[in-house]
């Protein structure tokens, strides 16, 4: 049996994790949940994650993981044919992990500082703060990517479809200024042309509509 992964399709961490499937070949088994009415605080899904966040994947003996940083190293360490997406040489790992970190603690944070608002309080525009810690983040990816062709160096990895899945989010409605943030916008283009990024793209287009519908934008 393949691994269940319950999900809404527009999440980025979704997405992170469905690109890393696709790119190990491993197949999951997707259950869509409807987030927006309430489906993740049912009890039957809190007993599997009581943080009711996306994703949420239960393998095929039944362990339950969530977060998907912790869900995709646990995917490629189970079930792909090498360690290339997450080494288990210790210097190289610590690299991962420390993009890994940044993804969550401050790019996707910030991200979720200016969606969550849009999402649920109906705010139609973004401040001036919540923007320029953005920019800043992007300023901190195109430094990590100085000289490098992936976010942890010379290998593609965990890390890169963690933040591909959030850059590409956030970049419709903070656009990416391809003179400040050069590394950002080849290192994005490098990725949409590799054929695990396809997995990325219903998730995407989702994404794109729910946030022009709330922005009032056609």
């Amino acid at each position: 049996m393949a691994p269940t992964l319950y999900l809404i399709y527009p999440s980025p961490p979704v997405r992170a994790v469905l690109i890393t499937a696709k790119a190990i070949g491993l197949d999951l088994d997707e259950k869509p949940i409807d987030f927006f009415q309430g489906a993740h605080l049912k009890p039957e899904y809190l007993k599997l994650n009581p943080q009711h966040t996306v994703p949420t994947l239960v393998d095929d003996d039944g362990f339950a993981i969530w977060d998907s940083h912790a869900i995709m190293t646990y995917l490629v360490s189970k079930y792909a044919k090498d360690d290339s997406l997450y080494p288990k040489d210790l210097k190289k790992r610590a690299i991962v992990d420390q993009r890994l970190h940044f993804e969550s603690g401050v790019f996707f944070a910030r991200l979720l500082g200016i969606t969550r608002p849009i999402i649920f309080q109906g705010k139609t525009d973004i401040d001036d703060a919540a923007r320029d810690n953005m920019l800043e983040a992007y300023g901190f990816l195109n430094t990590f990517l100085e000289g490098k062709q992936w976010v942890a160096g010379d290998f593609i990895s965990v890390a890169d479809y963690s933040l591909i899945s959030s850059v590409t989010s956030i970049e419709v409605l903070v656009p990416i200024d391809a003179a400040k943030y050069p590394n950002v916008v080849a290192w994005e283009k490098r990725l949409k042309a590799r054929p695990e990024y396809q997995a990325n793209k219903k998730g995407m287009d989702e994404f794109v509509v729910l946030f022009n519908s709330k922005m009032g934008k056609k």
